[in-house]
């Protein structure tokens, strides 16, 4: 093939705009015979942001969770396709990421420790960069070889940000994206949040006037 071609190709591979889609149609939850989710329906697209909200325990966690394939929905579907190509549930995994309150670090381990086993989870070569990059973003430059247990709440959030950022997601959930967190920390936040809809999909649950003002759209999941 003519080099100039080939060229030609690999460029307009390489800028071509990826089209990304993830569409919530009619999700119900139960549990033991109460209903907690009942007819959730949107879409989001690459660069949009939609909030979740609702009295507590209306089911904003439990959505998240069904969102990124951790729980089942006991009615309906959840399709995320890029290109027009479906993306199976069983790989969600590769393209999303989760930031949320009940997720747990490893206490024993330093933060560079912790962020290495997610490199290698995810198959991310020579993370050491990218690690140091991504503590020093979410605001704990100079404590990276601290053991966790030593980090207060607001810094484990913090941590949690870069757990989230290690494999570039192209769908971030957030899960009270500001909980535990300091001003400096919710600016720090607020910065990932508005990067994210630049050129992917951000989908985050609160109930903060804030947070809120975020959001393209903000769906109402109050059974």
């Amino acid at each position: 093939m003519n080099w100039m071609i080939t060229f030609c190709i690999l460029h307009e591979l390489k800028h071509r705009k990826v089209i990304m889609q993830l569409l919530v149609q009619n999700i119900e939850k139960a549990f033991s015979g109460k209903q907690i989710l009942k007819n959730i329906s949107f879409e989001i697209n690459k660069g949009e942001s939609v909030a979740l909200t609702g009295h507590n325990g209306s089911g904003k966690t439990t959505l998240i969770r069904i969102l990124c394939g951790l729980s089942r929905a006991d009615k309906g579907t959840v399709r995320f396709t890029q290109n027009g190509n479906i993306i199976e549930p069983e790989m969600f995994k590769n393209h999303f990421s989760l930031v949320g309150p009940y997720l747990q670090l490893y206490d024993e381990l330093t933060a560079f420790e912790n962020l290495n086993f997610v490199a290698g989870l995810k198959s991310i070569k020579e993370p050491s960069a990218k690690i140091f990059s991504l503590i020093a973003q979410v605001g704990l430059k100079g404590r990276a070889h601290d053991p966790v247990k030593a980090y207060s709440s607001g810094m484990k959030q913090r941590l949690k940000y870069a757990f989230a950022l290690m494999s570039t997601p192209d769908i971030l959930f957030l899960d009270e994206p500001t909980s535990n967190l300091d001003k400096d920390g919710v600016a720090k936040v607020y910065e990932i949040m508005k990067k994210q809809k630049e050129g992917k999909i951000l989908i985050f649950a609160t109930n903060d006037e804030q947070d809120l003002a975020l959001a393209d759209k903000v769906v109402q999941i109050d059974a």
